[in-house]
C-alpha cells in the first residue's frame, strides 16, 4: 500500500497536535494541583485571607511580565525550545511552592512560577496555531479542552491526596516528575516553526505598529471580555450559590464542577461547531449563549435551574478564547508576537475581573454584580467578525 506524501504530512501534523494537547493538559494539571492544596499551604504558613489574597497576585503579575516577550523567544528559537525552556522549570518550581518557609518566599516563588507559566502558555499556543494552520483544521478548541481536563484531573487528584493525608511536598514532587516526563515525550512530536527570516530593519515603534492593527486590538478586547467572563465563574460561582442561594459548600463546589466539565465538553465539540458556523459565527453565538447562561444562573427561581444556567454560561464562553488565539495566529506579520499580545491582554482580565466584581458585590450582592458579565458577553457578540478566518 502506497501512502501519499500528503497523508504522511497529515499524520505528522496529527502527532504534533496530540503532543501539543498533552502539553496543554500538563499545564492545566499543574494549575489544578496547586489550587487543590492551597488550603494546606495557607494553614502551613498561617496566612490570613488578606495576606493570602495579596500573595496570590504574584503569579498573575509574573505572567504579565514574561508573556509580551515570549513571541520574540518563539520567533528566534521556535516554540518547541520555548516550551522546553519554560515548562520544564515550571514543573520544578511547583515543588518549591510546597516547601517555602514564609509568605514572602511564597510570593517570590509564585512570581517566578508566573513568569514561567505565562511564557509556557504563549509558547504552546504558538505551536498549536502553527499545527492547525498547516493542517487546515480548527484544532485550537481541542487543545484548550485538554487544558480544562488537565485542570479537573489535577484538582481531583489533589483532593484525594488531601483526604488521604499525603504531604504536600510529596504530592507536588510526584506531579512535577510526571509533568517533566510527559512534556519531554510530547516535545518529540512538535513541528519546527522557528522564524528563519532576517529580523525586520524597521524601528521598534514601526514594527509594533504593524502588529497592533485595529483587528488585533479588537481581538484583544474580545479576549479580555472572555477571560473575565470565564474567570468570574472560578472566583464567584461557588460563593454565589452558597451565600445568596443558601446552599451547602458541597453544592457550591458542585456548581463550579458542572461549569468546568461543561467547558471541557464544549471545547471538545468546538472543532465541528467552528467548522460549521465559522470561527466568527461560533464566537457570536457563544456570546449570546453566555448572556442567557448568566441570566439563568442569577435570576432562576430554583437552584437546579441555576446549575443549568452555569452550564450554559460555560458552553457560551468556552470557544471564545481559543478562537481569539487562532485569529491572532493568522496575523500576517510576526504572528508569534500577535499571539503573545492577545494572551497578555487575556491574562490581564484575571487581575481586573475579581476586584471589579468584588467591589460591585460589596454594594449590590454577588448575584447583581455578576450581571456585569452580560455587558461583556454582548460586546463579544458584537465584535465577533474580527476573528473571521483569514486564508
Amino acid at each position: 500500500m502506497v501512502v501519499s506524501e500528503r497523508e504522511l504530512t497529515y499524520r505528522r501534523l496529527s502527532r504534533a497536535a496530540l503532543g501539543t494537547a498533552m502539553v496543554f493538559a500538563v499545564s492545566g494539571a499543574l494549575l489544578g494541583t496547586w489550587v487543590s492544596r492551597l488550603p494546606a499551604t495557607r494553614d502551613r504558613l498561617h496566612a490570613s485571607p488578606a495576606e493570602l489574597g495579596l500573595v496570590l497576585l504574584a503569579p498573575g503579575l509574573g505572567s504579565l511580565v514574561s508573556m509580551p516577550s515570549t513571541g520574540w523567544l518563539c520567533r528566534r528559537l521556535g516554540s518547541r525550545t520555548a516550551v522546553a525552556l519554560t515548562a520544564l522549570p515550571c514543573c520544578a518550581v511547583i515543588f518549591a511552592l510546597a516547601v517555602v518557609p514564609s509568605l514572602s518566599t511564597l510570593a517570590i516563588a509564585l512570581f517566578a512560577w508566573g513568569l514561567l507559566f505565562g511564557a509556557w502558555d504563549v509558547s504552546m499556543n504558538v505551536q498549536g496555531s502553527a499545527v492547525e494552520q498547516r493542517a487546515g483544521q480548527a484544532w485550537m478548541p481541542r487543545y484548550h479542552a485538554c487544558w480544562s481536563v488537565g485542570g479537573i484531573v489535577g484538582a481531583a487528584v489533589g483532593g484525594l491526596a488531601a483526604r488521604a493525608g499525603v504531604p504536600v511536598p510529596l504530592h507536588f514532587g510526584l506531579m512535577a516528575a510526571l509533568g517533566v516526563a510527559l512534556v519531554l515525550g510530547a516535545l518529540r512530536a512538535f513541528i519546527p516553526d522557528r522564524d528563519t527570516e532576517p529580523a525586520p530593519t524597521t524601528g521598534r515603534r514601526e514594527a509594533w505598529s504593524a502588529i497592533l492593527s485595529r483587528r488585533l486590538i479588537v481581538i484583544g478586547l474580545i479576549t479580555l471580555c472572555a477571560v473575565t467572563i470565564e474567570g468570574a465563574a472560578a472566583d464567584w460561582l461557588a460563593l454565589y450559590l452558597v451565600d445568596e442561594r443558601h446552599t451547602g459548600a458541597s453544592v457550591g463546589a458542585a456548581g463550579y464542577a458542572a461549569f468546568a466539565c461543561a467547558m471541557a465538553a464544549g471545547r471538545f465539540a468546538g472543532t465541528p461547531i467552528t467548522q460549521r458556523l465559522g470561527r466568527h459565527g461560533a464566537v457570536r453565538v457563544g456570546g449570546m449563549v453566555s448572556v442567557a447562561g448568566v441570566l439563568l444562573t442569577v435570576l432562576a427561581p430554583w437552584t437546579p435551574l441555576a446549575f443549568v444556567g452555569a452550564i450554559g454560561w460555560a458552553l457560551g464562553v468556552c470557544l471564545i478564547f481559543p478562537a481569539a488565539i487562532s485569529a491572532a495566529g493568522e496575523t500576517a506579520d510576526r504572528p508569534t508576537d500577535a499571539i503573545a499580545a492577545v494572551s497578555t491582554v487575556g491574562y490581564a482580565g484575571l487581575l481586573i475581573g475579581p476586584p471589579l466584581i468584588g467591589i460591585l458585590a460589596d454594594h449590590a450582592g454577588i448575584g447583581r454584580a455578576l450581571l456585569v458579565l452580560l455587558v461583556l458577553a454582548a460586546v463579544v457578540s458584537v465584535l465577533a467578525p474580527a476573528v473571521r478566518t483569514r486564508r
